[in-house]
């Protein structure tokens, strides 16, 4: 008797994984459309699967008379979390930038905002170029990437900073 009553709760969890499989199937589309009009292309697929993920581990996509709004509030949810991370991210940057600009009076504000305005790989390789003195193959063995990679790097920053800052 134990063991059947074993089979049956085996079999309504598989039944229920299904059902979640092709609940997320049928939504799965419209889904990664509103994520991308809320983030992107490039995280709208990662932030569905992680709102799907944390509903599936919860459980409480089971037990919702609305499963497709739950999974749009899911959705909704990682969406402002990953904005706000990456706001704290970019606020980071700002503070670790502007201790540089007032403890150098000889540098220009203006260069500092234009460098911190760079991308990551840019604004690494143009720090380790320009303010530690270090040369391409350097740069290239410390941030662990190609000496190509450090030399586009550093062309592609050298033309944005002339682009703002001759403006």
């Amino acid at each position: 008797m134990a063991i059947y009553g074993c089979e049956v709760d085996v079999v309504r969890v598989t039944d229920q994984r299904r059902s979640e499989a092709e609940l997320y199937r049928a939504h799965r589309t419209e889904l990664v459309r509103f994520a991308t009009a809320l983030v992107g292309a490039s995280d709208a697929a990662d932030v569905v699967s992680e709102a799907v993920i944390s509903l599936l581990k919860s459980g409480r996509l089971a037990g919702t008379d609305s499963p497709a709004s739950l999974m749009y509030r899911a959705v909704s949810a990682k969406a402002m979390s990953l904005h706000r991370s990456r706001f704290r991210s970019r606020a980071r940057e700002r503070r670790f930038a502007e201790p540089l600009i007032a403890h150098d009076p000889s540098q220009k504000p203006e260069v500092f905002e234009a460098v911190a305005a760079l991308s990551l790989q840019q604004r690494a390789c143009v720090y380790l170029t320009y303010w530690e003195d270090l040369g391409p193959e350097a740069v290239a063995f410390r941030l662990g990437i190609s000496v190509g990679a450090v030399k586009k790097y550093l062309a592609r920053a050298r033309a944005r900073l002339r682009e703002v800052l001759d403006e």
